[in-house]
């Protein structure tokens, strides 16, 4: 039976004069095995057999860079909160501190009038701050201010953090997972990564003139006369370019003993001593710290040339740039459009913005999001979802360790630490045990973009507390409203957000096959993180720590290279001279390989107890083994803009849906068995990797 909380949740929902009238929550899209494309055959291209159809169907929507099986579950989350949201925002003596939060932010983003009257009054204060710099010794106090207003200083993306000039958070040490010290990362980059600025194809020359021109218009929208506006905007491409050459590449980046370098406060004024940066950690409020881990050396070292090299103009130049480009998405409609029109029309082919009330969600979600989705849980999250996906997510750990004890790769020694390491995995499932605390955060209906300071302020702040004190086990790096989940290797965790726990990832009436192969599989593929060829360098309390014997190290390594050889491959969806590096995606690829079969493997451990037979056929005419993977399939289906694919390929350690359907099932003899796939069929890869 399908239970569908719809209709609670629609009771929620309010009319407000002053708030534009949106649909109500569409019904989450469900899995149906009837709705292959039977004129594909299954053994030749898996992917087109189960998502033709599906394809056909579900064409892009013109505010969106993709479109696949969970898109609808999104809407249907963001109208949940949008309701919590509403109700939040009407006035009354009975609010609850967090009610008033929630509310009044909703209340002054969701005024687009209030905000193009006031987004650039409210931002002049930071650009004449910038402009009263008197000397490049003054830059790192400027740095301090962008960090503290402008989100992300704290958050690591997989090439950089998304911060003006470099990245400044909290990090549980490398070798002593115990202790939380002060990091230090590579950033600056307003291009989605380094290869932006360094690919010399005549697209990537093309982006950075398009480019060129938005950062001109941008901050002539934000004031600046247009002769100084084009100039600056050639300054900053210099910059950026430069800041980008000295990055750690993302191949590299991914191996954490690469990362793992310790500094003292004068080993870090040594590496940039133009870089002030007892000014900069006194105006960030930054805690003593036992150690720095400096995340990238040789950018540091590029960013004292830079500093020397570059005169205080355009220092200047690329200050006021950075600050209207991270305010770009709270202020005037006119700043928002052309931001869009670059980020959002030309390097992922997205045709019109999202709608008004969305992007105000996606916002409080972002700032707010323990407060708001606390309300989520309270509505879409009920207790015997959460006991089923327990029980779900022990099952595939049972088949991980059962797979423990039969690999004959692994030597006793190697495979004992590895179990132990499995058994001290947390589950985290659905939202945390301690809601956090936002008293500190003043929110008001006045200003949208001092509302996104403020927030920002706390969080920053927030992270920057925790270096020296114990390690926070509960915290979540999700919302709980996230389509997504994670693990986390140093505090040695699953994560699975309550926001993933929806259909169609899981339904607690579906047929057991169905749930396995997706969220079955998406626990599989978290677990498998913990041993792929990053995770397996950290022990099971979380330290970087070198537990393999070396002749298991070289088995791993020739299976790894087999995946990273099997997804090295040329891109035809992101144009002509585009090419998928298998060891920028391998980790993610030997997630999917690995927790596809450890989902399989669970299922057929349940079907067992159930005393059921995989190889039946029920109703819809599938056997269990096949619906598992029809239903593993159907979680990848996906529409994706042409340039949306290209921005992935060249920055993001995930590859495109289609190859995380056909070339993990053409590594499964699990799979050639259920379809009855014989040898040289292209479904059929022989040999197979795998490495768990």
């Amino acid at each position: 039976m399908k239970i569908s909380t719809l209709p609670f949740l629609c009771m929620f929902a309010i009319a407000s004069p002053s708030w534009p009238r949106v649909p109500g929550p569409a019904e989450p899209e469900h899995f149906h095995a009837d709705q292959v494309d039977r004129s594909v055959d299954p053994c030749e291209d898996f992917e087109k057999f189960v998502c033709n159809r599906w394809k056909a169907a579900n064409p892009i929507p013109g505010d969106e860079s993709y479109w696949d099986t969970t898109s609808s579950l999104n809407l249907w989350n963001l109208a949940v909160l949008r309701d919590a949201l509403q109700t939040a925002a009407v006035p009354s003596p009975t609010r609850s501190a967090v009610e008033q939060k929630i509310g009044d932010f909703w209340a002054s983003c969701i005024d687009q009038k209030a905000v193009d009257a006031a987004a650039l009054a409210d931002l002049r204060p930071q650009w004449r701050s910038i402009e009263a710099l008197s000397s490049k010794a003054d830059l790192a106090g400027a740095v301090a201010q962008l960090h503290r207003s402008i989100p992300g200083a704290w958050a690591s993306s997989d090439n950089q953090t998304d911060a003006a000039l470099l990245g400044v958070s909290s990090m549980q040490d490398f070798d002593d997972s115990s202790k939380v010290v002060l990091a230090i990362d590579q950033g600056g980059l307003s291009l989605p990564g380094r290869d932006f600025y360094l690919k010399v194809d005549s697209k990537s020359v093309r982006i950075r003139s398009q480019f060129e021109g938005h950062v001109g218009r941008m901050l002539a929208l934000a004031g600046a006369g247009s002769g100084q506006a084009a100039r600056d905007a050639r300054t900053v491409l210099q910059i950026e370019s430069e800041l980008a050459a000295w990055q750690m590449d993302n191949v590299t980046r991914r191996d954490p003993s690469n990362q793992n370098n310790k500094m003292s406060i004068a080993e870090l004024r040594a590496l940039t001593p133009a870089f002030d940066w007892n000014a900069y950690l006194a105006q960030v409020d930054a805690p003593a710290t036992e150690h720095f881990l400096v995340l990238s050396p040789q950018f540091l070292k590029g960013l004292q040339s830079m500093l020397e090299a570059h005169s205080l103009g355009e220092w200047k130049a690329y200050m006021r740039w950075q600050l209207v480009h991270g305010s770009a998405p709270f202020l005037s409609r006119a700043l928002s459009d052309e931001n869009f029109d670059f980020f959002q029309r030309t390097l992922k082919g997205v045709r019109q913005p999202l709608p008004r009330w969305r992007r105000c969600v996606k916002a409080a979600d972002s700032f707010l999001g323990e407060a708001l989705g606390k309300a989520y849980v309270e509505r879409a999250f009920p207790a015997h979802s959460k006991r089923m996906v327990s029980e779900l997510v022990r099952d595939v750990e049972d088949a991980l360790a059962e797979d423990f004890q039969q690999l004959d790769w692994i030597s006793p020694a190697t495979r004992q630490e590895a179990a132990r390491k499995l058994a001290a995995i947390e589950d985290k499932i659905g939202y945390p045990d301690r809601w956090r605390d936002y008293a500190a955060v003043a929110i008001t209906r006045d200003s949208y973009l001092n509302n996104v300071h403020q927030a920002t302020a706390f969080e920053f702040a927030r992270q920057l507390a925790k270096v020296g004190k114990p390690v926070d086990r509960d915290e979540w790096l999700m919302t709980p409203p996230t389509i997504n989940a994670y693990y986390d290797a140093q505090l040695n965790t699953i994560n699975f957000p309550a926001g993933i726990l929806q259909p169609p990832q899981f339904e607690p009436g579906a047929d057991a096959a169905v749930n396995y192969g997706n969220i079955g599989a998406t626990i599989g593929h978290e677990l498998t993180h913990g041993f792929d060829d990053e995770g397996r360098k950290f022990d099971a309390g979380g330290n970087l720590r070198d537990w393999w014997t070396p002749q298991d190290v070289k088995a791993y390594e020739e299976r790894g290279k087999c995946i990273a050889d099997q997804y090295t491959q040329d891109v035809v969806e992101a144009g002509p001279g585009v090419r998928q590096d298998g060891r920028l995606t391998q980790g993610e690829d030997t997630a999917d390989n690995g927790g596809t079969r450890l989902a399989f493997s669970a299922l057929l451990a349940r079907l067992k107890k159930q005393g059921v037979d995989p190889d039946s056929k029920g109703a819809d005419g599938w056997t269990s083994k096949q619906r598992y993977f029809l239903s593993y399939a159907n979680s990848w289906c996906t529409n994706i803009r042409a340039d949306t694919v290209r921005t992935q390929v060249l920055t993001n350690p995930h590859s495109i849906p289609r190859y995380r359907v056909n070339n993990v099932v053409a590594d499964m003899p699990e799979f050639w068995q259920a379809f009855s796939c014989s040898k040289g069929r292209v479904m059929v890869r022989e040999p197979a990797c795998r490495v768990w």
